[in-house]
């Protein structure tokens, strides 16, 4: 089993004075995912929960519908994860070619990955569900501080974390890096069958960019809660698609930017505009 931290010798400097110490490190290492003999992707990531990374990324993408695809699942010795389809299903391996404009840095405009998302298939967030209390949402930055093992250990890594409508954790992962961390987390529910998860919050330790509002998406999570800010296209894709998008929660505040229906005490009667 591979390592998630590793010891390293550092000095550090306190005011005029300097001594040798460890330090712990999150480990950083690449992950191919292939499919088949298809390579489909490489991404960064820190060791572990591997096949819940390749199996969400592939349904958070749209390559993936349901667990019954999937054969099996298989670690390579080398960095690599393979998933081997179940006889019968078939891959829009044209998608594959294509999935990459769902990243901020490939220059496409904002419009056209709406319109991308749009036609992925993503299912229709239910109107009005869950209606969460604000308490809750205060509660949530704790929660998910406390369920950081690594990170307590390390200092450098992004956790998500899905909760129920009363603020009950029901998963936690962690990695370098937050789309990983979310992939990881939606993995482990797509291999349970829970395709679905209209029912629960995801909150991630980061800022919301256009990715991570994209896989919650896939994934049916009506409300995403961010640490830090969210991006516009982030917002934008919210506001299109009936989400709930809270930021900066944190110190018992938080904003909200799209959604607010699904809050108790709202008087808001805005609605999605799809």
């Amino acid at each position: 089993m591979k390592r998630n931290i590793i010891t390293v010798p550092i000095q550090r400097v306190d005011d005029a004075s300097a001594s040798r110490q460890q330090d712990l490190l999150a480990v950083e290492e690449p992950l191919e995912i292939r499919l088949g003999e298809r390579n489909v992707a490489i991404t960064m990531r820190t060791p572990g929960n591997d096949a819940e990374l390749a199996a969400g990324f592939l349904f958070t993408e749209g390559i993936l519908r349901k667990p019954s695809q999937i054969a099996r699942i298989m670690a390579g010795q080398r960095n690599t994860i393979t998933i081997e389809l179940a006889s019968g299903t078939d891959v829009d391996f044209d998608r594959l070619e294509r999935h990459f404009y769902l990243t901020s840095s490939c220059g496409v405009c904002g419009k056209a990955s709406i319109e991308k998302l749009e036609a992925s298939g993503c299912p229709i967030l239910p109107r009005g569900q869950p209606r969460i209390d604000p308490t809750v949402i205060h509660g949530l930055p704790e929660t998910l501080r406390t369920t950081q093992p690594v990170f307590d250990r390390t200092g450098g890594l992004h956790a998500a974390a899905l909760f129920d409508a009363a603020g009950q954790l029901q998963g936690v992962r962690e990695d370098v890096g937050r789309h990983n961390a979310v992939d990881k987390l939606i993995g482990a529910e797509f291999l349970e069958g829970r395709q679905s998860l209209n029912d629960r919050i995801l909150m991630v330790s980061g800022r919301a960019s256009f990715e991570l509002v994209q896989k919650a998406l896939m994934a049916g999570i009506p409300v995403l809660a961010a640490v830090g800010a969210p991006s516009s296209l982030a917002v934008e894709s919210s506001l299109r698609f009936g989400m709930t998008l809270l930021g900066f929660v944190r110190d018992r505040r938080f904003n909200v930017y799209s959604g607010e229906w699904r809050l108790r005490g709202s008087e808001s009667t805005s609605h999605p505009i799809r």
